[in-house]
């Protein structure tokens, strides 16, 4: 395990890196037959593989999630952990611990809280992040800070750019503003924070190209890959309702992909 840490917080040193968000075991590993470094997990796509809404997954559930996932890839997993499910230092420090014994390689915490359908203040956002911080680093696990303004309607870069900077001094390695589109914001804030910067891939975002030119390290797609393939399963269903063909067929795997994808691994044979 330690190993696939390190190599995760390897990836952060240069460059830019592609960090897709799987929803399930099989989806991880398609991931990983294609050729992606890292992986992430996605909140929104783990719910709806659960039949719920974001923000109503257990951190049982999660922690079951990040165990089949990591039992099924040799690639890193960075977690979606929303709050840590915890509002205090010691239950945050608790859901670090069982992240990591399921094998994650990295670990995200964010400042919005739903229960009171608000993004916290600094000050509590920095607090829980160096209690995660300090969970984190008994593990050797990246630890990414988000601040989730943009996801909320408070498009305030300045308050911004302040929070992910006193994240980044309360420990966090990486820090993660999702919702930001613009290219001059992007670059400001990669030029104010100390830290490698996530961007989240959204209609409107730069190309990787282009994030990579303004110093962005690594590019996930949260639920993105989720629904696109949902919005695949709902256009095949409906072909098959609607017209009774299965022209839906054409564009699925082929069988070399799967073997590919789902067939034994060197890890598998004796």
């Amino acid at each position: 395990m330690t190993g696939l840490r390190d190599r995760f917080r390897a990836l952060h040193e240069s460059g830019t890196f592609l960090l897709p968000n799987p929803w399930d075991a099989g989806s991880a590993r398609l991931l990983e037959s294609l050729g992606f470094p890292a992986l992430a997990t996605t909140s929104s796509g783990l719910a709806a593989g659960l039949g719920k809404l974001d923000q109503q997954v257990t951190r049982d559930e999660l922690v079951a999630h990040v165990a089949a996932v990591t039992a099924a890839v040799r690639i890193p997993l960075t977690v979606d952990a929303e709050r840590c499910f915890a509002d205090t230092p010691a239950g945050i420090a608790e859901t670090v611990d069982r992240l990591a014994d399921a094998g994650a390689a990295g670990i995200s915490i964010e400042d919005y809280d739903p229960a009171a359908d608000r993004v916290e203040t600094l000050e509590a956002g920095a607090e829980r992040v160096a209690a995660a911080a300090r969970a984190c680093a008994r593990h050797g696990i990246v630890l990414t800070a988000r601040a989730e303004n943009h996801l909320y309607g408070h498009d305030d870069l300045d308050d911004t750019i302040a929070r992910l900077d006193a994240y980044r001094a309360a420990g966090a390695d990486v820090v993660y503003a999702p919702g930001l589109r613009n290219p001059a914001d992007i670059g400001r804030l990669v030029r104010s924070v100390p830290a490698p910067v996530n961007v989240l891939a959204l209609p409107g975002t730069p190309t990787v190209a282009e994030l990579s030119e303004l110093g962005v390290r690594r590019i996930s797609t949260g639920g993105a890959l989720a629904w696109a393939a949902y919005g695949g399963l709902r256009d095949a269903a409906r072909e098959l309702l609607e017209s009774g063909t299965t022209t839906f067929r054409s564009r699925g795997l082929t069988g070399a992909e799967i073997e590919q994808a789902f067939g034994a691994r060197s890890w598998d044979r004796p």
